[in-house]
């Protein structure tokens, strides 16, 4: 059935005919592969920080060796800017199946890299270099990951139902801390402290790298969107770089993209990969306890980020967005007070619980938020640059950020505070540059 799509700046409106149910299955999981892949390995990488710094970054100093394996866990995120812009640019030029299909590739090989490389003591410096080797490949192969998967999402989704299809991203995710989580409880509760260190931490590693070939298969039998290819067909011979249309025409959109990503990536590399780190080094709980929190809670959240994009397309993404970012922010403080005081498995499990609702709630119309700051032949390029910018200051750098920090002051409390300015700066930042509301028709239409 034909139907009209509406193309942006500009361009005249054609007849495109939409793709069938069998051909969005398609579309959906070879959009979310690549993302699940991604957060999998890092969520692994922060949960056994700790033994990767005994492993790989061996020194006198505990708070040392562990703040350069959260540097080196920064690195991936430093280098992201770089490939999302080089990645960004290439799927807006060459297609969205193209980049998707290269990136998970390159994915799988840093994630292996990281699962294969003996330790410190058996081949001395060479086994840092290659960790950061491998986790500057992740971070530009990620850099463009997110983008382009999403923007292939958004332009498949149907009229009406854009932040539901988009949140399936966010679903990609859930699903990765719950198995990451779930992986991570049982080999904690399972192999004894020596046995984790000496192999167990690297299965992870070794099976996320397995699915990056399954990906590479799906992503090839999915084409690009209908928008995309109408677009392609019609688009100017003589155009402005993307990098630079994104900056100078749309430095708003940039903004209120940093901004929409802000307090949703710091609570998530907050809850997820320093948690397991604080709950073992200041709570004194076994790793054990915040892993199957997790587990239990990104499980939770793959129903929670549709429906929080179904809500979305019925009221407005901004009302289901500002009054998770507003709770994350207050609560923050209460919730680290209360299992400060009272440290336990359940205390800590309650906490991770109304979090994880909030995260839930706040990341759900992220995705079809970006989708709709930039139009289609800079989409890819304008959220790489805006989410891995944000990403990289907030989300990456924040495990590192908050050791430091603590171990300056002594205060138990960093976490908290570090949300509460994240919740700060998204509100100021989405508030001041989102764009102006546009009548329900085309609300719908989009």
């Amino acid at each position: 059935m034909a139907e009209t799509l509406s193309l942006p700046d500009g361009a005249e409106a054609a007849p495109v005919l939409r793709p069938d149910a069998a051909t969005l299955r398609r579309a959906v999981i070879a959009s979310v592969i690549g993302n699940g892949l991604e957060w999998f390995d890092f969520l692994i990488y922060g949960f056994f920080a700790s033994v990767i710094a005994d492993v790989f970054f061996p020194a006198q100093n505990q708070q040392l060796s562990l703040i350069l394996t959260f540097a080196t866990f920064g690195v991936g995120f430093v280098v992201r800017p770089l490939g999302g812009i080089l990645i960004g640019v290439y799927a807006d030029h060459a297609g969205r199946q193209k980049a998707l299909s290269m990136l998970i590739l390159l994915m799988a090989f840093g994630t292996v890299a990281l699962g294969l490389t003996p330790g410190y003591a058996r081949i001395g410096l060479a086994a840092p270099l290659i960790v950061v080797f491998a986790r500057v490949l992740q971070g530009l192969s990620v850099g463009g990951e997110f983008a382009s998967a999403t923007a292939m999402l958004v332009e498949y989704a149907p009229p009406g139902k854009r932040y539901f299809f988009a949140a399936f991203q966010m679903c990609a995710q859930s699903f990765a801390v719950a198995l990451a989580s779930g992986f991570g409880f049982v080999l904690a509760a399972t192999l004894t402290p020596a046995a984790l260190h000496a192999w167990g931490w690297r299965l992870p590693f070794l099976l996320g790298g397995l699915v990056g070939p399954v990906g590479f298969y799906i992503r090839r039998k999915v084409g690009d969107a209908p928008e995309f290819l109408e677009w392609q067909r019609r688009r100017p011979k003589a155009r402005r770089a993307p990098v630079r249309e994104v900056l100078f025409g749309h430095p708003g959109a940039v903004l209120c993209a940093i901004g929409t990503i802000v307090c949703g990536t710091a609570a998530t590399y907050l809850w997820n990969s320093y948690l397991p780190v604080y709950v073992v080094k200041t709570l004194h709980l076994p790793l054990a306890a915040p892993l199957l929190g997790a587990a239990i809670c990104g499980a939770i959240n793959m129903a929670v980020n549709p429906l929080a994009g179904m809500l979305a397309d019925r009221i407005g993404p901004y009302r289901v967005f500002f009054p998770a970012v507003i709770a994350s922010g207050l609560l923050a403080y209460p919730m680290f007070a209360f299992v400060i005081a009272h440290p336990s498995r359940d205390n800590l499990f309650a906490v991770q619980f109304l979090a994880t609702l909030m995260l839930g709630f706040m990341a759900g119309p992220i995705p079809g938020l970006l989708g709709g700051l930039f139009a289609t032949p800079i989409r890819s390029t304008g959220m790489a640059i805006s989410y891995n910018v944000s990403v990289t200051l907030f989300g990456g750098l924040a495990p590192l950020t908050i050791t430091w920090l603590t171990g300056l002051t002594a205060s138990r409390f960093i976490p908290a505070y570090y949300l509460g300015a994240a919740a700060l700066l998204s509100l100021i930042l989405v508030g001041l540059f989102r764009p102006a509301p546009r009548p329900m028709a085309a609300r719908q239409a989009a």
